[in-house]
């Protein structure tokens, strides 16, 4: 994990049970409250997707103004981040703040109104162990995310030009035409110096129903499956299910609570000649 990329994602509710209650039997997630960010009497529960040894996000209780669902990107100094994405045009919406030892984080809105967290990893003993124990977990197993795990984020703009302007300014990230997306105007988001793209940007600008948005996006086995369950548990189905050109799948969802998410499958793998 380095710093600019986006590592994270907490869902804010003033109803974590409702938010539980929707995901768990959805995604397969399963739900852990943290004692060291709990605070004020308000919970804060980390996610865990089937199998995963680590949490992916969380569930922030009560102090987010809302229903809201934020993207987090790991930063190297949070302070001062926030400091150059405010001179970007970002907007503060919870300034720096150190939660207990483990770490510190603010919460922002970009020029388009899209909520985002910064945080950065603490000095704390106990958040050193456990970094260092996330790490040797990955080196030491070959990792691949599994359904119901996070493996993907989307931005989704109605004006690509400023967009795209902010998020390479703010955190280095290039943006590539995504040509297997069957004609959509689609951008790979690739962190820096990173191999691989993490996340997309599809440009709403020609369309009359476009949005702003930046949510997490969720692989499953079968999204037309899942997304009539979300559908079925009172979501509402904003998109799709469509498949692109190379067999990919995917659908965007608000659930019951408005927050938005996607949902993806991978294309199957060419047979063995």
């Amino acid at each position: 994990m380095s710093p600019g990329q986006v590592v994270w994602f907490e869902i804010g509710t003033t109803d974590p049970k409702a938010v539980t209650d929707f995901y768990g039997p959805l995604l397969g997630w399963s739900f852990d409250v943290d004692p060291d960010s709990s605070v004020d009497g308000r919970t804060y529960t980390r996610i865990l997707a089937p199998g995963a040894a680590w949490p992916m996000g969380a569930i922030q209780q009560g102090d987010t103004g809302g229903e809201t669902v934020n993207l987090s990107v790991l930063s190297a100094d949070v302070h001062a981040d926030v400091d150059k994405l405010t001179a970007l045009g970002a907007k503060v919406i919870v300034p720096a703040t150190t939660v207990g030892e483990v770490t510190v984080f603010a919460r922002l809105a970009d020029p388009r109104g899209n909520i985002f967290s910064l945080f950065s990893r603490g000095g704390s003993e106990k958040l050193a162990e456990r970094a260092a124990a996330t790490e040797e977990h990955m080196q030491q197993a070959s990792y691949a995310p599994q359904p119901g795990a996070m493996a993907w984020f989307e931005i989704g703009t109605t004006d690509a030009r400023a967009t795209t302007d902010f998020y390479a300014a703010a955190f280095g990230w290039r943006f590539e035409k995504d040509e297997s997306a069957g004609g959509k105007p689609y951008f790979s988001i690739f962190a820096p110096s990173a191999e691989w793209p993490s996340g997309g940007l599809w440009d709403h600008g020609g369309s009359p129903d476009g949005a702003d948005y930046a949510m997490p996006s969720f692989l499953v086995s079968d999204v037309t499956a899942t997304t009539g369950a979300a559908r079925q548990a009172g979501a509402r189905v904003e998109y799709g299910p469509e498949a692109n050109p190379d067999g990919l799948v995917f659908s965007r969802i608000l659930d019951p609570r408005g927050n938005r998410f996607g949902l993806f499958s991978q294309p199957a793998p060419p047979a063995d000649s």
